[in-house]
Parts: structure tokens; C-alpha cells; sequence
């Protein structure tokens, strides 16, 4: 995709103004319906109720964190063209208050993964090399629209991080979801995931400095990264690879009850995090390795001068291999299978 790709006249209006961070239209028309309407950031758009209604769930879909993960802002920016002509008739169409971030807007118009460095590290409080990257402003931005958001919530509260990923995968769908989300909310979220029919779930116990973990420690928030497939060109996606995930976030925003769960996920639990201290960072395997690649018990999985990370499990599988992070962030996760 170039730096143009979002001006090209062959997109979908809806999806052409999504991917610019263009909510003027559908903004309009929530606000006619009847509801609260607020642009708190370049690129964020906020429809609340009204009502002072602590039972009403409060929901953020986030896209675009990643410049080139094209996908889900196809989804959404159709699923929310329809919602919001929807409720011009039918204002109740909308069962939540609604944040929707689309995340790197620079990098989505260049086309690119990102600009400086990696959105997706940056919600930590210390950035380090990385507090100069244009991405520490839009996080910040983002980490402000989101706490405010979340403030006045009730006790209903998601969020929903959309991506696809760099490699195939065992899995093609799968989530990462924080450990300390509580245990209600998180049986809730594994259920709609299920719905979704999201193939497997990996419980993460500790920040890589991601937006979902940011809302789940810091708001309360129900909050997960989803992987739904490949990256893609923007306008080229086979949207009918996101049916399911389609259906269930329609689902979500207008409080319909949640349907059987197609195939329960496969759960998954961090075993180790692979981090590159030094540009002698070396993995053992190539970089066609799929997400999800099994490796025995004492395999290699990377050497980094004289640390070498090894499997310590009777199997692990390994997720994310990047060798190509900045020194200091995470190259890769290994997993262990637990339900």
C-alpha cells in the first residue's frame, strides 16, 4: 500500500474515511439519534447515551494500532456505516457507550507498520529510547481519550484491540488476553472470543507495554488483543474471512445475546518472554516460523551473546518471533498449552 492508498477512489466510502480518521459522517449521525458525541483525539471518535444508566456497558474498539493490519478497519468501519444509519430509526440499535480509536493514523496513510517504532510497546510508563518516536505522542493521546472514556463507566466495561498478524499461524484467529482481568469478566470475554470463533487464547501475565493490557490494569477494562488472520492490503482483505468476528462485535454493540460458542479455544499460558538485550539477538529457527510452531524440552529458541534462551517445559510453542525488535523489547513469546 502507498502512501495514497487511503485516497483511492476504489474503497468503500465508509472504509475510506475510517482508514483517514474521518468520523464526520457517521458522528452526525449518532449525534441526530439523540446521543453524546465527542471527538476527543484526531482519530477517536466517542458516542455515549445520555442516560446516567451504570448497567449500560461501556466498549472500546481500537484498529489500526498497527499501520499495515488493514482488515479489521474494513470490518469495523462497515459494521459501524450500518449501526449508525440504524439508529436514526432505532436509537436502542446502540446497546453500549462507544469508544473507537483507530490507532496509528500516520503509519495507515504511509502504508506502513509504523513511523518511528512500534505503537503497541508504548503504553508503559517508561518509554526510554522510544520517548522521542512519534508514536509516544499518539500513545499518549490514546492513554488520555481511553482513561476518560472509562472514568465515569460502569462496571461493564471491554476492550476490544484489532489486529492481524505478520506471519500464518496454527491458529489463524487467536487472543491475548491479561491474567489480571477478574474472573467474571474474563469468562465473559473468553465467551464472546468463543462466539467469535477465535481458535485460541494465550493468558499473558505481564505488560509488553500493549494498548489492551494498558485498559486492563490501569481501567478495570475486559480487555484483549485479537489476531484475525493476515496482514493485508487495504481494500483487498476477504472480509468473508471475518464473518464470525463480524457478527459477534455487531452483536456486542447492539446488546444482542451472545450465541453458541462454536469451538471452545484452546488456552494458553506464558511460559517465558524471549527479550533482545543486544544486537547480537539471534533466534534458532527462520523467519517462516509460524505463530504457534511447537518446540521439545531443551530446544534452542534464541542466543543473545551469552544468555540463551531454551524450552523448559515438555513442549512449548512460540508466538510473535521478531528478531528484529529494538534492544531491550520482547522478540517473542513462549506458551504452554493448559485447557
Amino acid at each position: 500500500m502507498t502512501a495514497d492508498a487511503t485516497q483511492s477512489g476504489g474503497l468503500p466510502p465508509a472504509v475510506q474515511a475510517l482508514a483517514q480518521a474521518d468520523f464526520g459522517a457517521v458522528a452526525q449521525l449518532f449525534a441526530d439519534a439523540g446521543f453524546a458525541v465527542a471527538l476527543p483525539a484526531p482519530g477517536m471518535l466517542q458516542v455515549k447515551s445520555h442516560s446516567a444508566d451504570l448497567n449500560r456497558p461501556s466498549v472500546v474498539l481500537s484498529v489500526g494500532v498497527h499501520g499495515d493490519e488493514t482488515g479489521p478497519i474494513e470490518v469495523l468501519a462497515h459494521l459501524l456505516d450500518a449501526l449508525s444509519r440504524d439508529v436514526s430509526t432505532q436509537p436502542h440499535a446502540l446497546a453500549v457507550d462507544l469508544l473507537v480509536c483507530v490507532g496509528n493514523v500516520d503509519a495507515i496513510r504511509a502504508g506502513k507498520r509504523f513511523i518511528d517504532a512500534d505503537l503497541n510497546r508504548m503504553f508503559r510508563p517508561v518509554r526510554g529510547s522510544l520517548a522521542q518516536a512519534a508514536e509516544s505522542a499518539r500513545a499518549d493521546d490514546m492513554i488520555a481519550a481511553t482513561s476518560a472514556f472509562f472514568g465515569d463507566a460502569g462496571p461493564v466495561r471491554w476492550h476490544l484491540d484489532l489486529h492481524t498478524a505478520i506471519r500464518p499461524s496454527f491458529y489463524p484467529t487467536f487472543a491475548i488476553v491479561p491474567d489480571l482481568v477478574e474472573e467474571g469478566a474474563k469468562a465473559a470475554l473468553i465467551a464472546w472470543l468463543g462466539q467469535a470463533a477465535i481458535g485460541a487464547i494465550i493468558m499473558n501475565p505481564q505488560s509488553a507495554g500493549t494498548y489492551s493490557y494498558y485498559s486492563a490494569e490501569h481501567c478495570g477494562a475486559a480487555a484483549s488483543t485479537v489476531e484475525l488472520g493476515r496482514v493485508g492490503t487495504l481494500g483487498q482483505n476477504d472480509l468473508s474471512l471475518f464473518d464470525d468476528v463480524a457478527q459477534a462485535l455487531d452483536g456486542l454493540l447492539r446488546g444482542l445475546p451472545q450465541q453458541a460458542v462454536k469451538a471452545a479455544p484452546h488456552v494458553f499460558k506464558v511460559a517465558q518472554e524471549i527479550i533482545k538485550h543486544s544486537d547480537e539477538f539471534r533466534m534458532a529457527f527462520d523467519r517462516g516460523t509460524h505463530n504457534f510452531t511447537s518446540l521439545p524440552q531443551h530446544a534452542v529458541i534464541a542466543s543473545d551473546g551469552d544468555t540463551v534462551y531454551t524450552v523448559q517445559h515438555a513442549e512449548e510453542l512460540v508466538v510473535f518471533p521478531n528478531p528484529d525488535v529494538r534492544v531491550g523489547l520482547r522478540a517473542g513469546l513462549m506458551v504452554v498449552r493448559v485447557a
